[in-house]
């Protein structure tokens, strides 16, 4: 594309948050597909210095992705200026400065009288403590922004990058002693297992290792379907006979090995149930749940239980006598929204912990079908925001529908859905 030597081109770029959109070029639109939004913004910044230094003179473009709207200038040097679409007035430093506290001239302060030379002062009285520290805030990654930064120009983080970065925050925190959550709704393909598995993929990844997926369910659960497979074929059935031994003084965290399936990527484990056994070929008692729990919470910090569909079984109602914190799974579903409903009004009439469970709940609606809407996410949430503590939304992602579930193969706004998810969850504990 040739540009006049003398005439400054009009400038135009728009990128979404999967790197496609385009540079429009004094009327002239050419497509832009990238890796990323990060790599469509540095390729806009590229395109802008060859410009720049075509035309021998500083180019000016308006950018739009979902960050804002950025004014950027780019000199032949590749120098980059930028600023969003309503930046700040240059008075709003004056402004700053008339609020300042006013110093007296020096003829007009008084002098304190000194302190009497036999007196010392308090220690502690008074005196700033040497310890003091004041956290500097770390320039944004994310964004225009975060482009600029990476080439020197020290930004910012936008209010956007300033949520997410608290979002990890609570996800990372350790809390003293074990904490269980249970993941729950009475009917069956309400996205239990995949919320299970991301839930602990979030709290993994963010905040470390010791961190558990049961699946608690009599009636052939999937998560062993979803999760990676280890090197063995064992099950909670191959757990139970052992729980005495794991529970002794001399059992080590690495004996669990032959029993769970670490997820390498995602670095939780997986105690699986036996989904090709029939029913009664599994029964546990509430017992055994106290067992496996005992097992559980003291080699993991963390444990989200995978349930079953039937509320009244004795091995489901053990497992929200352990729980600490309730998830409530559903999709958009107008069957499985109800169903979750009944669940919470059933649970607030069982006992006084039961209640209380519910009240404080995480409800995670998923848009499990690609042909519903947002407008049907965002109406099953506002239907449980005043029976719950949060409600967090995540949006359709191919990556959810079949096979092993991994938090790196989802879509970048999928993941800061279930990071989202995860801190309303790490907030309750």
């Amino acid at each position: 594309m040739t540009l006049q030597q003398h005439t400054t081109p009009v400038i135009t770029a728009h990128a979404d948050q999967h790197g496609t959109g385009h540079i429009t070029i004094d009327g002239a639109t050419q497509p832009l597909t990238a890796s990323s939004l990060d790599a469509a913004r540095d390729h806009i910044i590229t395109t802008l210095t060859t410009l720049a230094r075509t035309h021998q003179a500083p180019v000016t473009a308006t950018t739009t992705d979902p960050d804002g709207t950025w004014h950027l200038t780019v000199d032949p040097t590749g120098h980059v200026h930028a600023e969003p679409h309503h930046a700040a007035p240059p008075a709003a430093e004056a402004t700053v400065a008339a609020a300042a506290p006013q110093v007296a001239p020096a003829a007009e302060q008084q002098t304190a009288p000194a302190a009497p030379q036999d007196e010392a002062p308090p220690l502690r009285d008074g005196r700033r403590s040497f310890l003091t520290q004041e956290q500097t805030e770390e320039p944004a990654t994310n964004g225009w922004r975060g482009a600029l930064s990476k080439v020197g120009i020290r930004l910012t983080p936008s209010e956007q990058e300033r949520a997410e970065r608290a979002d990890a925050h609570a996800v990372s925190q350790h809390w003293p002693g074990p904490r269980t959550i249970a993941v729950v709704n009475a009917k069956g393909g309400s996205s239990k297992t995949p919320t299970t598995i991301l839930l602990a993929a979030v709290f993994a990844r963010f905040g470390g290792a010791g961190v558990l997926t049961w699946d608690n369910n009599q009636t052939r659960g999937t998560l062993g379907w979803r999760t990676e497979q280890g090197p063995h074929d064992s099950t909670l059935l191959e757990l139970l006979p052992q729980v005495d031994r794991l529970l002794s003084t001399g059992a080590q965290s690495a004996d669990l090995a032959h029993y769970v399936h670490h997820q390498t990527r995602d670095r939780f484990d997986v105690l699986r149930s036996q989904p090709t056994n029939l029913a009664h070929e599994q029964r546990m008692a509430p017992e055994d749940v106290d067992a496996i729990h005992a097992v559980a919470s003291k080699y993991y910090r963390l444990v989200f239980i995978d349930s079953g569909n039937d509320e009244s079984d004795p091995m489901w109602l053990r497992m929200i006598d352990h729980t600490d914190q309730l998830v409530l799974a559903t999709t958009t579903r107008d069957d499985h929204a109800e169903a979750g409903a009944l669940l919470l009004e059933a649970l607030a009439q069982r006992d006084e912990k039961s209640a209380q469970l519910a009240r404080r709940a995480v409800v995670v609606v998923n848009q499990a079908n690609a042909k519903s809407s947002r407008a049907d996410l965002e109406l099953v949430a506002s239907g449980y925001r005043s029976l719950v503590r949060a409600v967090a939304t995540i949006p359709f992602d191919p990556a959810m529908v079949d096979g092993i579930l991994r938090y790196g193969s989802l879509r970048a706004s999928t993941r800061r859905s279930w990071l989202s998810a995860g801190a309303a969850v790490a907030r309750g504990l």
